[in-house]
């Protein structure tokens, strides 16, 4: 069993990038190759968001933020130089660039602050963001912003590409942090931000560092959005259930592990479009949020931590009864344990009283 968790630790990671890399080749649907687009983004955002979120414990419902302004951007920047194609491409890291400006005045703000506080300041910033999308004249308004039209021979591929590298990356970051100094500080900020302080982290230096971090890639794939859904409308772009999809695939894989935000996007995206689709109005929503309850409720810990969980519980078991002679029997099935003379143990002998 050691044997093979140690083969399965780089085994499965280097499978699942490989079909990554070659899912456009095996499955050429425009439908399918859509959804692995959008499906590449929320996975990239997810890992990124978690990479502040779950190790800092901060959770964030303005990310939303980020990802919109990166989405502006880029259709600012192809709309005012006539851009189209891979020019537009190379905008994608300005968005990124952007996001982490943003995550600067924006966190020195809301860091000051503590946990539950911090929810309630972001989700202040994200309305703010959304209403000056709707009434500056350089976003257009209720228009929104189209960048100039390009349509290549097989249209989903470049945008997958650029969404997967763009997670993967996402996801070697996130394990960096995780196995660095800088990543044990943040984890002790989750569990006692005090005490962490007192050990001498500079909390609010790690915590902006982080939250930069998360912002550039939500940024970098807002832009990506944008130029692949081709607009940014502010009710869209700054989109209130964007944040709440996020959290909920993090939550619902493992908030604060490295692989639990790729499996939450990898089931909830799907299964999000699918009640989208199937439920109109503001059922949809609601749907959404009893699965955010259900969550919370009964996998707290998420699929992978509480998978895990079970898994070494099954292991030990079977370690428990290999480890046991062949015929042995429970101290209850063999009866009374007796002495030299058929005494029973702990009864002294007859020549033994006195």
């Amino acid at each position: 069993m050691t044997a093979l968790t140690r083969w399965a630790r780089p085994g499965v990671p280097a499978v699942l990038l490989v079909f990554g890399a070659l899912f456009p080749l095996i499955f050429t649907s425009q439908l399918v190759g859509f959804y692995a687009v959008l499906t590449m983004i929320y996975l990239g955002v997810a890992v990124s968001w978690n990479m502040f979120s779950g190790y800092s414990g901060y959770i964030s419902l303005g990310g939303a933020v980020f990802f919109g302004s990166g989405a502006y951007l880029v259709a600012l920047l192809a709309n005012h130089q006539n851009w189209h194609g891979w020019a537009v491409f190379a905008t994608f890291p300005l968005g990124g660039l952007l996001g982490a400006a943003i995550a600067v005045p924006f966190g020195l703000v809301a860091l000051r602050v503590r946990r539950h506080t911090f929810v309630v300041i972001t989700i202040a910033f994200f309305f703010i963001f959304q209403l000056a999308a709707y009434d500056l004249p350089f976003t257009n308004g209720n228009g929104g912003m189209t960048p100039p039209f390009w349509n290549p021979p097989n249209y989903n591929d470049p945008f997958y590409y650029v969404a997967f590298v763009a997670a993967v990356l996402a996801i070697a970051l996130s394990w960096r942090v995780r196995h660095s100094r800088f990543g044990l500080q943040l984890l002790a900020i989750r569990d006692d931000e005090d005490r962490a302080r007192g050990l001498g982290v500079h909390a609010m230096r790690v915590k902006l560092t982080a939250f930069m971090l998360s912002a550039f890639f939500a940024g970098l794939l807002g832009g990506v959005w944008m130029y692949f859904i081709g607009q940014a409308l502010p009710d869209t772009a700054y989109d209130p259930n964007f944040d709440l999809l996020i959290a909920l695939m993090v939550f619902l894989g493992g908030f604060g592990t490295l692989w639990g935000p790729v499996i939450g996007a990898l089931i909830l995206f799907p299964l999000n479009e699918y009640i989208v689709q199937t439920y109109t109005g503001f059922l949809s929503e609601i749907i959404l949020g009893c699965i955010f309850l259900v969550v919370i409720l009964f996998l707290p810990r998420g699929l992978l931590p509480t998978g895990v969980e079970w898994a070494t519980k099954l292991r030990a078991r079977v370690q428990r009864r290999g480890q046991a002679p062949p015929g042995a029997l429970a101290p209850d099935a063999a009866g009374p344990v007796t002495g030299p003379l058929g005494e029973q143990a702990g009864m002294p002998s007859a020549g033994g009283v006195r």
